[in-house]
């Protein structure tokens, strides 16, 4: 008989500042949606177990911030991901125009094997401001763009009212988890903390690690 193992998948959260991506995963995590607004700072994760078919599966949700000062300090934790969320506000432009240049960023930082076949998912968020009549970038615009880049999957969600947001993350993970991850365990082993983890240990250097030598 097969031990049951369980899975921990790295998943990273792009976009610009102020497009939701805390949101989104507080709302995922926690069921908690906060009003207002306060930007990362750098990166933070939380985990969130779930079951997928018959696969016990931890998350690990990196948050990493949006605005154009603290990137570089971001592409630190992207490598070693298993899938990338792109997130974008359908309400402002540039948001939508800028997801080439985090998709392109993120491929040149992570440098997969496969560029082409690495898992992406594309969220257009906050479809409830104003009932929709504020919004600029269409359904049919984002998902031309989804196309064009080997069909992305694509999710249009509100954080705010919890709006398709569980529906997003769990076929993130089924992404995820369709790519083989290497991060997997027997049940009856303990799961070590995500600071002895192989996918975040290999992408630090030692002058990457905050204080405390902890990519947390």
């Amino acid at each position: 008989m097969t031990t049951p193992k369980r899975s921990l998948l790295k998943i990273i959260l792009l976009g610009d500042s102020g497009v939701g991506k805390t949101s989104l995963m507080n709302q995922y995590v926690y069921k908690k949606f906060r009003a207002q607004y306060k930007a990362t700072i750098g990166a933070d994760f939380v985990t969130k177990e779930l079951q997928i078919d018959d696969k016990l599966v931890t998350l690990q949700i990196w948050d990493t911030a949006g605005q154009e000062r603290f990137q570089s300090l971001g592409v630190a934790f992207y490598r070693g991901a298993d899938c990338c969320i792109l997130v974008f506000d359908v309400n402002v432009l540039k948001s939508f125009e800028t997801l080439q240049i985090w998709h392109q960023d993120f491929l040149k930082q992570v440098d997969p094997s496969n560029p082409e076949k690495f898992p992406f998912v594309l969220i257009g968020n906050k479809v409830d401001v104003d009932g929709g009549n504020s919004r600029v970038v269409s359904e049919k615009t984002a998902r031309e763009w989804c196309e064009a880049k080997g069909n992305i999957p694509y999710f249009e969600t509100s954080a705010k009212e919890d709006y398709n947001v569980e529906d997003a993350f769990i076929n993130v993970a089924q992404i995820a988890l369709a790519t083989d991850p290497i991060n997997i365990w027997p049940l009856d082993e303990e799961m070590p903390s995500h600071c002895d983890l192989e996918r975040v240990e290999e992408s630090m250097t030692g002058a990457d690690l905050p204080r405390g030598g902890c990519a947390c």
